[in-house]
């Protein structure tokens, strides 16, 4: 194996050249423009924290956007892994037709998320219509919208997910447990869902960071309506950037504002329950 390990820079080469060109300069670049006033990279003009600053101080438009991004991030969350989780250990039961309900549960991941917005859109819509409102009526309808959207569209994706972590479950252990006497909660808390650790800690992190991102969706289904309360930050910097003349930096800055934002999130997340898998 020595020998081999001599070639590993030549394997990893290719892919650290696509990391950067499509990732990593990017980043820096975007990073050094948040300190610009800019149209194009090369009239860039250095500003310093003015656009940070306008960021926080142009309107609440950006604080209103990020307070609406962190109830819904937080109530999809829940609500997703927990029907997930549900789903999973129903259907890791040696019932007709698990692979069947399987495939119809991860099917909606599989659609776009413009497509899912418009769909939902025309469903939603057709429920309240009867009753004189519509989606963008009301913030509430938005919000319980996209809830219901996200739940739709990756419910069946990290249930597959858990539905790997359950079927991995040492079958003794849980035997064991039943011949001890272990009643079915005292089962589920103690031994099942310490074993799929691992599990819960990937689906957080998936559902966290993508509800965070989440924009198609956002756009296609409300757009903001009503005046801009159900507007979530990945279409409040799209809108600051493209939509506001001479506001690019400031779009940019957001930009990088937003990354922090669901970085630290995401790794206080990842080390929590990455200390939960190390205990057990």
């Amino acid at each position: 194996m020595k020998p081999l390990k001599r070639y590993f820079p030549i394997f990893v080469l290719p892919t650290l050249i696509a990391f950067s060109v499509a990732f990593l300069i990017p980043f820096i670049m975007g990073l050094y423009l948040s300190f610009t006033e800019f149209t194009t990279v090369e009239n860039a003009i250095f500003v310093g924290f003015k656009n940070y600053i306008t960021a926080f101080t142009e309107g609440d438009d950006f604080l209103n956007a990020l307070w609406f991004t962190v109830k819904f991030a937080a109530t999809s969350v829940i609500t997703i892994n927990l029907f997930a989780f549900i789903l999973a250990l129903m259907l890791t039961r040696k019932i007709w037709g698990t692979n069947l309900f399987r495939t119809v549960f991860f099917m909606p991941n599989l659609i776009g998320g413009i497509v899912l917005g418009y769909i939902w859109q025309l469903i939603i819509n057709g429920v309240l219509l009867p009753y004189g409102y519509a989606i963008t009526s009301d913030e509430r309808f938005g919000f319980w919208g996209l809830v219901v959207l996200m739940n739709w569209q990756m419910i069946g994706y990290t249930m597959i997910i858990y539905i790997a972590g359950l079927t991995s479950v040492p079958t003794d252990i849980l035997e064991a447990a039943k011949v001890d006497g272990a009643g079915v909660f005292t089962t589920l808390f103690k031994i099942t869902i310490p074993s799929v650790m691992p599990s819960i800690t990937i689906c957080l992190f998936l559902t966290i960071t993508n509800s965070f991102k989440m924009f198609d969706q956002n756009l296609a289904l409300t757009a903001g309506a009503p005046s801009g309360s159900t507007k979530m930050l990945a279409l409040d910097i799209y809108e600051t950037f493209y939509g506001k003349i001479g506001f690019e930096g400031v779009g940019q800055a957001k930009a990088v504002i937003f990354f922090i934002i669901v970085a630290a999130i995401a790794l206080t997340q990842l080390v929590l329950t990455r200390r939960k898998e190390v205990e057990q």
